[in-house]
């Protein structure tokens, strides 16, 4: 396995913490009487929007999948497909953040939706995910070069997902926020107080 790959893969397994996460919290929000910390909510799809959506899926179009459809132009309807599941995702964060206003504005009667719209974000990117691993990689290791790899490496490599455990400032400050806003069992901070 190349770097790249690992990075990639340790990058999905970023994202994929990040959305259980976001399950587990609403989960607990589900509990009767129990208030939610929004703040835990906010800072989640915040790295959601920023890390998977702005930087990690840009760069899996831009460098993996141009570079592999030049090499195998039989992986291009995949490669197709997995762009416009990019595109599809953008769209679904949108849904994300409006449904976590909404539950915010309204209260209990918002938590459906919210549930409802995480649940369908996970599940879409978890489906996303496996097959970049399982169909897309695997014809990358077959098809690309060397010097495709490092090219590549090099491009993932300045992602610095902290969750990843990589080291860029930004990411690591959202996610020391993350850790700390989200209740055990999901974070470090204090557990959601009950209504009474």
């Amino acid at each position: 396995m190349t770097k790249a790959v690992r990075i990639i893969r340790d990058e999905h397994r970023s994202i994929s913490a990040v959305l259980s996460g976001l399950i587990e919290l609403v989960r607990l929000a589900r509990r009767p009487g129990v208030q939610p910390g929004f703040a835990a909510f906010r800072a989640m799809i915040h790295y959601i929007d920023e890390f998977p959506e702005r930087l990690h899926h840009p760069k899996e179009d831009h460098y993996l999948f141009a570079r592999l459809a030049e090499r195998a132009p039989q992986a291009r309807p995949l490669i197709e497909e997995l762009r416009q599941e990019h595109v599809q995702g953008a769209a679904l964060v949108r849904e994300l953040e409006s449904a976590l206003i909404a539950y915010e504005v309204d209260g209990a009667p918002g938590l459906p939706a919210f549930d409802a719209a995480v649940n369908a974000y996970a599940r879409f990117h978890w489906d996303h995910m496996r097959k970049e691993e399982e169909q897309l990689l695997p014809l990358a290791e077959q098809h690309l070069t060397a010097a495709d790899w490092r090219w590549i490496e090099d491009a993932f490599a300045g992602n610095h997902d902290p969750i990843a455990d990589l080291r860029e400032r930004d990411f690591e400050q959202l996610y020391s926020r993350i850790v700390s806003l989200a209740p055990t069992p999901v974070g470090l901070g204090d557990a959601w107080s009950k209504t009474s």
